[in-house]
């Protein structure tokens, strides 16, 4: 008799979208979110991207040298593609990065948002890269949920009794919706355009 190993219930919720693929490389780190979310056929995440990862020493997990932070995505069961992912990059020279690792998850048709730490702050751009559009933002002391909840005109009571998932529902319908448009900015002009990479350990308590 052959025994089988029980699949666990992560790998069941996300296994047939495009979050799978991710799941299997160990890159969706530090979930809030990794679970359907309200909507039938629908998956929700909310935590880390791995972007790269750390050289293994011994059987010992490592941080990841890079990661998005601050993930809110979602994904649908039989579709290999990516509906809508947000995150934030300390540098928009990680843009490349999410969109490498992101790779055959992205299409053309997704809604796509980096909030970047090193772009001026009155500027909003939107740069084409591996076949998806990537809406590129500002942010400074903000989180990406704020933001986003700014940029798509959700009110943050109307969402307070909501749960993690339900809140990524709505986030989500309302970025599926986004029809806005910023200036067009190549990734190696944006690489021109950036400022210099804040120390995200400055200001913290020794």
């Amino acid at each position: 008799m052959t025994a089988t190993v029980a699949e666990s219930p992560v790998v069941a919720a996300l296994a047939d979208t495009a979050l799978a693929p991710l799941e299997a490389q160990g890159r969706l780190l530090n979930p809030v979110l990794k679970a359907a979310t309200k909507k039938a056929g629908r998956v929700g995440f909310r935590g880390e991207l791995a972007l790269r990862f750390a050289p293994k020493l011994a059987d010992e997990a490592r941080p990841p040298e890079l990661s998005c932070d601050q993930v809110i995505a979602m994904a649908e069961k039989g579709n290999a593609k990516l509906p809508f992912f947000a995150g934030y990059l300390l540098s928009f020279e990680h843009l490349k990065d999410v969109a490498e690792v992101l790779g055959e998850q992205l299409s053309a048709e997704g809604k796509y948002f980096l909030f970047c730490n090193n772009i001026d702050l009155l500027k909003k751009y939107q740069v084409a890269y591996n076949g998806a559009t990537f809406y590129v933002l500002p942010i400074d002391e903000a989180t990406v949920y704020n933001e986003l909840l700014e940029l798509l005109y959700l009110e943050k009571g109307d969402l307070k009794k909501l749960d993690t998932a339900g809140k990524t529902d709505a986030v989500a319908d309302a970025a599926l919706k986004f029809k806005g448009s910023f200036e067009p900015m190549t990734y190696e002009e944006g690489l021109q355009r950036m400022g210099p990479v804040r120390n995200p350990n400055e200001n913290r308590p020794v």
